[in-house]
């Protein structure tokens, strides 16, 4: 379903107005293609749980590549269809003269066009005039009739993407649901300790800030607690947790005026949010007004929070491996998609539909520092 979906919109993307934006398009649809083939096979090969549950993450990261690179594509055809509806309407004078002019050439008879007021010498002058004038008026004309049936073939575009978009979307949840479940059954993931649900609830009882619970958690350790191996983190070269784009950076206030040491990711609708390392999970689960927060250690004395996810993957002292999921976010209320202006406004922050947003912190020991400092991005 989504491979149709990819590969019909690499085919059409180039009939765009901007040249350049259609080629990322059609290109990140390829791309997502491969990726989503290269997942199935993953998936039929997968023998252990970890394998199934990996082929499924790559899934549904393939579906929303797919479905970002048609919603750009329908985007942009929507912008260059209504350009030419403008155009066209401003030229509609220019366009009902022109018409009149071919209408009028075209009814005259060779006799009529003999004919002149000053004899045969005024006949050949207007003969040589209207010779002048109409491969003019011919080259008006084929531009005219270019554009109208540009915006015909957009619209006809649009009509067919957006309903293969409704499939793409159902096939995306279907595989969130399955993502889901293959996590549920995952048993074969190392622990590093096992949490204490007594001391945990006291450390949430007890604080009253991010801060204090990040601080408080550090402190806490099972008997069961193993040194961590791995190599070191590529500092600044970190993939983000989930695609989006930025809205608010370290220290910049928010509407109520609250200033925060993370960033603030807008996303799309149940966007699958990973880690962007090999982490320990060090807590899952609600946080003061955090909404449903996700804790990781990716090495010693460092800390990765993601807060304001909507379902929550694993459970505090599994080891993940890079690009595991953590969790999926909100959003989800089935109306996405249904037509042709939520499908266009279904974006990171634009439109008309409020966007999910994800609030990331790092904290390096006790002390708070800027994500972008960790994570490599050129968005926002």
């Amino acid at each position: 379903m989504i491979r149709a979906l990819v590969l019909s919109l690499a085919l059409w993307v180039g009939l765009l107005a901007a040249p350049l934006a259609a080629q990322d398009a059609g290109a990140a649809a390829r791309q997502a293609a491969a990726a989503l083939d290269q997942a199935g096979r993953d998936l039929a090969a997968a023998e252990r749980a970890s394998d199934r549950v990996a082929a499924l993450t790559a899934t549904v990261r393939a579906y929303e590549d797919g479905l970002t690179a048609l919603r750009d594509g329908l985007r942009d055809a929507a912008i260059r269809e209504a350009a030419l509806r403008r155009d066209l309407s401003a030229r509609e004078r220019e366009v009902a003269s022109l018409l009149a002019a071919l209408q009028t050439l075209g009814r005259a008879d060779v006799a009529q066009q003999l004919l002149h007021p000053e004899g045969p010498l005024g006949a050949a002058r207007s003969g040589m005039l209207v010779s002048a004038v109409t491969p003019g008026l011919a080259a008006e004309a084929q531009a005219l009739a270019r554009d109208l049936q540009e915006v015909a073939t957009l619209r006809q575009l649009q009509e067919n993407a957006a309903e293969t978009l409704r499939d793409g979307l159902s096939g995306a949840q279907e595989a969130r649901a399955a993502l889901s479940q293959a996590v549920a059954d995952r048993t074969d993931l190392p622990r590093r300790f096992t949490e204490d649900p007594v001391q945990t609830a006291v450390l949430i009882a007890a604080t009253e800030t991010l801060e204090g619970f990040a601080s408080g958690l550090t402190q806490i350790t099972g008997p069961d607690m193993a040194p961590e191996s791995g190599a070191r983190l590529a500092k600044g070269d970190l993939a983000l947790p989930v695609s989006g784009r930025i809205l608010r950076r370290a220290g910049e206030a928010d509407a109520a005026g609250v200033a925060r040491p993370g960033i603030v990711l807008a996303t799309r609708p149940e966007a699958l949010v990973t880690t962007p390392a090999a982490a320990t999970i060090r807590y899952v689960g609600p946080l003061l007004d955090y909404g449903l927060v996700a804790i990781l250690e990716p090495q010693a004395d460092i800390l990765f929070v993601f807060a304001g996810l909507e379902t929550l993957f694993g459970a505090a002292g599994q080891v993940l491996p890079e690009g595991a999921p953590i969790g999926l976010m909100g959003g989800g209320d089935g109306t996405a998609g249904t037509n042709n202006t939520s499908v266009l406004q279904a974006g990171e922050g634009t439109g008309n539909t409020r966007p999910e947003t994800l609030y990331i912190e790092v904290r390096e020991g006790d002390t708070p520092v800027d994500p972008l400092a960790w994570f490599a991005t050129d968005k926002g």
